[in-house]
């Protein structure tokens, strides 16, 4: 599976002028983030990190992520309607999980009022790591499908055209013309004005619900700025300015600053740290409002890691999502191997079974955003102090997928060029939009690439491990 440029990396005068070239042309293309010295100013940045080389994919297994998507936002969306499958699925998880309960709590509540929303936007990316099997043979499997926050739809967008210039100036334009065009941002910025019209008010906004720490800005400005290029007005807001300044009228529609708000767009919320009681608050109050969110909170329930392992149970994607049998296969054929931790027998026999091997598993919380997942020997010492405890139903086991590595080089601000052994993780982008019990938009809306050196077992660009990436169809 190995690109054509096993003959660059040897070079060293080549790699180090493709490297200048590189960096250059990711500050031109706009690939950046603010600094970790000045995250809320735009005075000083740099480029995000990203690799030298585009990376080789199996252009079956890439079609095949492609072909799956529009299943898995169909899924998404049935399990955010099933109020019974998300209420048996986390049973056991918001015993022991206080986020997950807390959200768990505004669900039940904005039901039990009834949902002003109407108009439902979904933007998710679904995530795959090639698997080298038993006879070495790739096959495409899921890690995880994000329904909250999904980021570098913005900067993944820029990032091909510096890995076409790269591979001009290293002599190979005709590889250069063969990577895709891609453009995520531009999807998701579609699926949000869809969502916009569908709202019905032309003087209503589109709310960025933003962190108070926003170095991934020009991520976010990327999707923004194709709202703008269409007339729709963008504002951004933190939970705080919405504890302070948000109201909800009569008709439950949101207003901020006197602003009606038609969409709020979350890239913020995902994991615990993102609240304190006031953040809550004001997490109820968009929940009840009738603004489309994206995503509402059933929806980031249903991207909870319990739910997926749920999913792998034999019957369960049948159930929601009766008929649609050829789907159902397309999804499964991705699924990994995973294990519910669950107190009984079954939970002990799987308890047991990966603290004896646990270099073929992965332990996952309930968790987004990189940087949780626990591997190897720190795996088993977790699973040896929670065996006996119900505190072990807060996660879910999976098998370690194991990818075949490749050589590129890791380009970073301020770090050294060395080459580097790395694994990919391919996402790919879904956007739909659904008004009442109509699906009006389902579409699968470009893809990410990330690459990180293999001695980094966990997370994402913005944890800082993984570097954006373009895929090379071999």
């Amino acid at each position: 599976m190995a690109a054509p440029w096993e003959d660059v990396l040897r070079n060293k005068a080549a790699v180090e002028e493709a490297a200048r070239v590189a960096v250059d042309a990711a500050l031109l293309q706009g690939v950046l983030m603010r600094t970790e010295g000045e995250p809320n100013a735009s005075d000083v940045v740099n480029y995000a990190p990203f690799t030298l080389l585009p990376s080789a994919v199996p252009s079956a297994l890439f079609q095949q992520a492609y072909a799956v998507q529009q299943d898995f936002n169909l899924l998404v969306d049935a399990i955010s309607q099933n109020k019974e499958f998300l209420e048996h699925t986390l049973a056991s998880t918001i015993k022991v999980d206080d986020f997950t309960a807390r959200l768990f709590r505004i669900y039940m509540q904005v039901l039990e009022e009834g949902l002003a929303q109407s108009v439902f936007l979904g933007i998710n990316r679904s995530d795959y790591m090639f698997d080298c099997g038993v006879d070495g043979t790739p096959s495409l499997k899921q890690i995880e499908i994000n329904t909250i926050a999904a980021s570098f739809g913005g900067l993944t967008s820029r990032t091909a055209a510096v890995h076409g210039q790269v591979l001009k100036v290293l002599g190979k334009s005709e590889e250069a013309s063969r990577l895709l065009p891609n453009n995520p941002s531009k999807g998701l910025a579609l699926g949000i004005a869809k969502a916009w019209e569908l709202y019905g008010s032309q003087s209503a906004v589109v709310m960025f619900l933003v962190e108070e720490v926003q170095r991934n800005i020009f991520d976010q400005r990327c999707v923004e700025n194709e709202l703008w290029n269409r007339n729709i007005r963008v504002i951004r807001k933190r939970f705080r300015d919405v504890f302070e300044k948000g109201s909800l009228d009569d008709a439950k529609r949101l207003y901020m600053d006197g602003q009606e708000v038609a969409v709020v767009y979350y890239r913020e919320g995902y994991v615990p740290k993102n609240y304190d009681q006031q953040n809550w608050e004001a997490r109820l109050l968009l929940e009840r409002s009738r603004a489309v969110k994206c995503p509402d909170i059933a929806t980031q329930l249903a991207g909870t890691k319990k739910v997926q392992q749920e999913l792998s149970r034999p019957g369960t994607l049948e159930r929601l999502l009766p008929g649609r049998t050829e789907a159902v296969a397309r999804m499964r054929a991705t699924f990994a191997g995973l294990y519910s931790l669950d107190v009984g027998e079954e939970g002990d026999k799987i308890a047991a079974m990966a603290i004896a091997d646990p270099d073929q598993f992965v332990l996952k919380p309930q968790r987004e955003g990189g940087g949780n997942n626990l591997y190897g020997e720190e795996l088993r010492q977790v699973l040896e102090k929670i065996r006996d405890s119900p505190e072990r139903t807060s996660y879910i086991l999976m098998d370690k997928i194991k990818p075949q590595p490749a050589m590129n080089y890791l380009l970073r601000a301020h770090s050294p060029l060395q080459v580097s052994e790395c694994i990919s993780e391919l996402g790919i982008f879904g956007v739909y939009v659904r008004q009442g019990r109509e699906m009006v938009m389902n579409e699968a809306a470009g893809h990410l690439l990330r690459t990180k050196a293999i001695e980094h077992a966990d997370g994402g660009v913005a944890a800082g491990v993984a570097v954006l990436d373009t895929p090379y169809l071999v």
